[in-house]
Parts: structure tokens; sequence; C-alpha cells
């Protein structure tokens, strides 16, 4: 026997029918209602200080500052100052304007700490108001009340989200009705309609500057996200890259120690087995070094890449690369101090990849500039110094905008052999580049 079991989706109705659609649009818009106007109303939630002046105000003091975090209080004490003056008018009855007054600044000063609670406030204040104040105003609202009411929807809405400025305008409409019809036979003036119509115009520019600020919002995390991929995909091409000529430069200086190996005991007469032994297992782990080396950074090679046939560059390639920079149009001179030597191999690529970026940089970012390479042979390493002028103000051809990525691949060279490297503008409105990279003293004698 087969169990058939059913899942329902819809609560039933009475007959244990789904509900219908439009049902479970009002119950979503019931539940709505519940949330926003009627669950924890009167919850302390204050208005937060402004965290940062707005520019304007940047170039003024410290204190000045401190002050201008309470901008937005100071302005809904004015208006709650503004209702109070309007509702508290009756000059025959001034206990009566006091109370007036009171019930139109309450709600306002409300807004500051229990924002929905303040329109609920509001509702009552514009009742008690209308009770106790002057009957030749109009009805429902009279003046300190009207302009307390719009101030309330202001800036509950401000402080919430479209879906409770919705919900309080049409909480508004419903009390005007019901006000009108209710209670408000046998008088005339009604201002019901101005203040919906005023009401849902206000409301409608908090709800667009909601909706653009959520849109810059997501714009500007959309581009923070880009931007670090795009970023991390640079960091990982470059990686790529100095995996790849890496692997050249190791398989090869691997493939000379294997044949020197093999080629070893031949040059000796009458060699010792020992000797013989020695040799071939040094040739053996050469071999097996190569081929897990190959096996290994091969993952990293794209499919279309083709090993160089020449060897990797090196430093003294160098002047050919000025060469070619000079016939693209840049003007750059090279200094040399120091003694020169034979570094090892790893570190005249990148010294050398390092020079070709930042004189790359220099034809993009600022062309009809000049360049001055400089190369230092110290004792505990290799000094590099890239720098360049300004370009000329009027020039044809115009910068590229560029995303900095340059830079990346030169850090990731540098941090990969223990080096340091600086990069910024120079006081003259140029860009220079500064780079060590180390190398071991016994290495350098050695190579010397």
């Amino acid at each position: 026997m087969t169990e058939t079991t059913h899942t329902q989706t819809t609560p039933p109705g009475p007959a244990g029918r789904p509900r219908s659609p439009e049902f479970r649009l009002a119950a979503d818009a019931l539940r709505g209602l519940r949330q926003d106007l009627f669950q924890d109303a009167f919850a302390y939630d204050p208005l937060p200080r402004v965290a940062e002046a707005p520019s304007p105000t940047r170039r003024l003091s410290s204190r000045t500052r401190v002050y201008g975090a309470w901008t937005p209080h100071v302005l809904v004490a004015l208006g709650g100052a503004v209702a109070l003056f309007l509702g508290a008018t009756n000059e025959e009855a001034p206990l009566r304007a006091l109370l007036c007054g009171l019930f139109a600044l309450v709600p306002v000063l409300l807004t500051l700490v229990r924002p929905v609670g303040a329109f609920w406030a509001s509702l009552a204040g514009t009742v008690a108001t209308a009770v106790i104040g002057s009957g030749d105003g109009s009805w429902p609202w009279l003046p300190g009340s009207f302009v307390s009411h719009l101030l309330v929807l202001t800036i509950v809405a401000l402080r919430t989200r479209p879906r409770t400025a919705a919900w309080m305008w049409v909480l508004t409409a419903l009390f005007g009705l019901f006000a009108e019809t209710g209670l408000g036979r046998g008088r005339f003036g009604s201002d019901t309609d101005p203040m919906l119509i005023l009401s849902a115009l206000i409301l409608l520019i908090v709800t667009v500057r909601h909706i653009r600020r959520e849109a810059r919002q997501e714009v500007t995390a959309q581009q923070t996200a880009t931007a670090h991929e795009r970023s991390r995909r640079t960091l990982l091409e470059e990686r790529t890259t100095i995996a790849r000529e890496l692997h050249d430069v190791v398989a090869h200086h691997m493939s000379v120690v294997a044949i020197q190996a093999e080629a070893a005991p031949y040059r000796v007469e009458n060699p010792p087995p020992e000797l013989e032994q020695a040799f071939a297992t040094i040739r053996e782990n050469a071999v097996a070094a190569l081929t897990e080396l190959r096996r290994v950074l091969g993952v990293v090679r794209a499919e279309d890449y083709e090993a160089p046939d020449a060897p990797q560059p090196t430093l003294a390639d160098l002047d050919g690369l000025l060469a070619n920079v000079r016939e693209a149009g840049l003007e750059v001179d090279k200094a040399v101090t120091g003694a020169v030597r034979e570094l090892p191999q790893g570190v005249e690529l990148s010294a050398y990849r390092i020079v070709q970026e930042a004189l790359s940089n220099t034809l993009r970012h600022a062309p009809g500039a000049s360049a001055r390479v400089e190369i230092g042979y110290v004792l505990g390493g290799l000094g590099l110094r890239i720098v360049n002028t300004p370009p000329p103000a009027p020039h044809l051809v115009q910068p590229s905008p560029g995303a900095g990525h340059g830079i990346t691949g030169m850090r990731e060279r540098v941090s990969m052999l223990n080096g340091e490297m600086t990069a910024g503008p120079t006081d003259d409105g140029g860009h220079e580049v500064t780079v060590f990279l180390p190398v071991a003293a016994a290495v350098s004698e050695g190579d010397a």
C-alpha cells in the first residue's frame, strides 16, 4: 500500500479550501500594518546624532562640528516650537490655549525617542485639541495640530520605511473621514483634504529619498564588491604570471643540474663507484624534482600558453626595454650605481618586470612626461627607483584612468622576494616607485 503525502501550501478556508490570492494579499497587508504601527509601537528608538557633518561644515572648528551632530534634534525642536506657537493662539482662554499648544508640541518631541508612538500621540492630540479648542477653526485639525501632524508624519517617515509611511497616510485618511462624517456634523471648513494632499506630497518625497538612498547604497556595495573582485582577479593573474616565469627559471636550472650530474663522472678518470652512485642519485633527484615542478606548476598555465624560446629577461636586457619605450615617446634616462654583478635570476627577472611595469604606467598615466630609472647595487641586495615628472598640461594624448593593478603586480613580486616597496606622488606632481630587493650576502659574494 502506497501512502500519499499532501502538503498544504496555503491556509485552508472554513470548508478546507485554500485561500484565494486576494485573501492572502489582504492578510499580508494587515500583518504589515500590525508590524509597522501596532507591534512595539512605543518602543524606545532614539534619534541618532549625525555621524559626520556635511561637507560644507567640515572646515569648521571641532566644537562646531560636535554641535552640528545635534542638528536633526534642533530642527525637530524648532518644528515643535512652531506647532506650539500655532496651537496656543486662543487669547480668550489662556489655559486651553496652553493645553492645545502642548498637545501639538508633545507628539513632535516624541518622534525623537518613540517615532511610531508619536504618530498615535498626534492623532490623540488632534482629538483632544479639537474637543477643547476653539470651534471657530477648521475641523478636525486646528492650526497647531495640523502642523504638528504633518511634522510627525514627515519625521516618522524619514526614520522608518516607505511601507510605514503608506500605512500612516491611510490611517490619517480614515481618521479624517471618520471625524468628518461621525463627529463633524454641523461643522464646516473641513481641512481633511488639504491634510491628505500635503501629507501625500511630503510622504512621496520622503519615499523617493528612501528609494534613492537604498539604490545608492546598493550601487556602492556592488562597486566595492566589483573592485575587490577585480583586484583579487588581478592579483591571481599576476601570481600566475610569476609562477610561469619562475617555472621557466627553475626548470632551466634544474635541467642544468641534471645534465651536469650525468656528465660529471665522465670528467674523472676511473671514478669510484660511490662517486658515480652519488652523481646518479643527484641526477635522479633533479629529474624527479623537475617532473614534479612541471606537474604542479602546469595547472597555472593557460591552455594557449607557450614557453618562451628565449630565456627570461634580466637587468642586462634593460637597455632594449628602454629603447622600446623611447620609441613609444617616453624620454627615459638610466643611472647605475655600485658594483654591477650577476644576481639570482629570480631577482633579476622581478627587477626587470618592475621597471617594465613602472615605465608602462608612466606611458599610460603621464603622457608627455619624462622618466628616470636608477639601479643601485648595494651590499645587501638591489635598489630600484623609477620616477617620472608630471605630464605637461596641454597634451594631445589623454592619460588613461587605470585601476592601479600594475602597482598590485609590483607589490606581489616584491613581497615574494621579502623586499620593500613604496609608490606615490612626488612633491612636483610626478610619481615615484622605490623598491629594495634583498639578496643574501653569501649569494652575492659567490656571484660577484
